[in-house]
């Protein structure tokens, strides 16, 4: 898969992968601060900052493997941090990485512009709560209340990682620092 990738590619993957993995173990603790106040929900609103890095480097690079690779290496950068889940935690990113993918994949890399991203986050959103329904014990909770948990995780997907991670990528470009990546090529905003 990193076959076709530059170097300097697989540095800026590096690079985004460890500041995301300490943003994400930062929000961790965010979120038991508001899980306190409003209860296990509140993870839900803010799960969009787990999936941001597939997005960001997607658009900055758009080659297979540009979302799942930086998602499942900030998520080990996470777990050798200290985060309490652990290696299972790997196994997560991967599974937020696939759901970006996925959306990536299916426009054939071709497509890049808010709708794309806010549908990878989305993407992302929907894997990692399938895969939290089946190991989080979502099944003990009422099928509103898991419903609710459900729309507010896309949505946030879709808002934070989507729309979050296009206003980032748009303030790095308009530094100049991403010249020579695949986002300024001709056409790339398609």
């Amino acid at each position: 898969m990193l076959k076709s990738w530059k170097l300097k590619e697989v540095v800026l993957m590096s690079l985004f992968a460890v500041v995301f993995g300490i943003i994400y173990l930062l929000f961790v603790h965010i979120g038991n601060i508001w899980a306190s106040l409003i209860g296990p929900i509140a993870y839900e609103w803010i799960f969009g900052i787990w999936f941001i890095v597939s997005i960001i480097v997607m658009a900055i690079i758009r080659k297979p493997g540009a979302a799942v690779i930086p998602e499942t290496m900030a998520a080990a950068i996470e777990v050798m941090l200290g985060n309490a889940l652990g290696p299972r935690l790997i196994l997560v990113g991967v599974i937020q990485g696939l759901g970006a993918e996925a959306v990536f994949a299916a426009t054939r890399y071709r497509h890049f512009n808010l709708g794309i991203y806010m549908m990878a986050g989305a993407g992302a959103a929907v894997f990692s709560f399938v895969y939290g329904y089946l190991l989080g014990g979502f099944a003990a909770l009422s099928t509103e209340y898991v419903l609710l948990m459900f729309v507010i995780r896309v949505m946030s997907g879709a808002v934070i990682a989507g729309i979050g991670g296009k206003y980032l990528v748009d303030a790095l470009l308009a530094t100049g620092s991403l010249r020579g990546y695949a986002i300024t090529k001709r056409d790339a905003h398609v």
